[in-house]
């Protein structure tokens, strides 16, 4: 699929409440230039629950517009409903997406053999790798690492997971599962070098937004052998990460990002401005990090 750093990728909005497409090319020419390995679009941080039918499909074939096969797309399709999820995977692979990323059913809490079900049922009607995603604490559901296991040998799209439980026993115990032959992702910045010491291979990350280059480095000085930078490199973002993740993703990242000149930093609701408080140390960190 990829190796390295996948942004999770904003949607930036118009201040009337529009996708700003202009400025949504705008940040894929900045990926491309910049090292990021691939692009995530519609997915937590894009504000995907917000977005209608039309306008999902419609950012991801401007994204793959955008990129002209210079960076993979990955596109966010998952739903709590399976016939929703079904037909967003059905339409990104017909317009060019090169994989999936698929969210865990949220707020329904299905069982493990219903997550077996649900994945089965999208995997069979797309021929575009999969990406799971696991994220509990937004979603309230947890992917077992039996449940991973039996996924990605029964289903031969499903290749990989992004791994935001923040359990680094459970990606041990994944890719053990799996023999170390999975696709896994950090999907939290926080965690990228504690999960490629144990076979990992990239990110999904937020941070990615504004420190692309770093994120890129931080992966590949690890595969490469440079772990000593790589480590560094993951010690210098903690703090930015946590004032990232201050509030409510993506919250914090449009703030970074309307600060640095890149968007408007316009939320959808329920989705609200980031706090003085927080905006403040947020600010401070980026101008420590002399990114502002």
């Amino acid at each position: 699929m990829f190796i390295g750093s996948g942004v999770a990728l904003v949607t930036p909005f118009k201040k009337t409440g529009e996708i700003d497409y202009v400025t949504l090319k705008n940040l894929v020419d900045f990926h491309i230039e910049h090292k990021t390995d691939a692009i995530i679009v519609c997915g937590t941080t894009g504000e995907a629950p917000t977005l209608s039918c039309k306008e999902h499909l419609s950012c991801i074939e401007a994204c793959i517009s955008f990129a002209d096969g210079k960076i993979p797309i990955i596109a966010g399709t998952g739903s709590n409903n399976t016939k929703t999820a079904i037909a967003n995977s059905v339409e990104a692979q017909k317009l060019g997406a090169d994989g999936l990323l698929l969210v865990t059913p949220y707020y329904n809490k299905t069982t493990q053999e219903g997550l077996i079900n649900h994945y089965k049922a999208i995997s069979n009607k797309v021929d575009l790798p999969i990406i799971l995603y696991n994220v509990p604490s937004r979603t309230g559901l947890n992917i077992e690492p039996e449940t991973f296991r039996q996924l990605f040998y029964e289903c031969d799209n499903i290749i990989g997971i992004k791994e935001a439980s923040g359990n680094i026993s459970q990606v041990a115990h994944m890719l053990d599962l799996t023999q170390g032959d999975a696709w896994v992702y950090s999907g939290n910045d926080d965690q990228v070098v504690p999960v490629l010491s144990l076979g990992g291979v990239g990110v999904i990350s937020v941070v990615a937004n504004i420190m692309p280059d770093i994120m890129h480095e931080m992966v590949y000085d690890y595969l490469e052998g440079r772990t000593d930078d790589s480590k560094e490199k993951q010690l210098k973002i903690l703090k930015l990460a946590k004032n990232l993740f201050s509030e409510t993703n993506p919250i914090p990242i449009k703030k970074a990002m309307e600060l640095m000149g890149m968007i408007n930093g316009t939320l959808r609701q329920p989705l609200c401005d980031m706090s003085p408080k927080n905006t403040v140390e947020l600010k401070s960190e980026m101008i420590k990090q002399k990114i502002l």
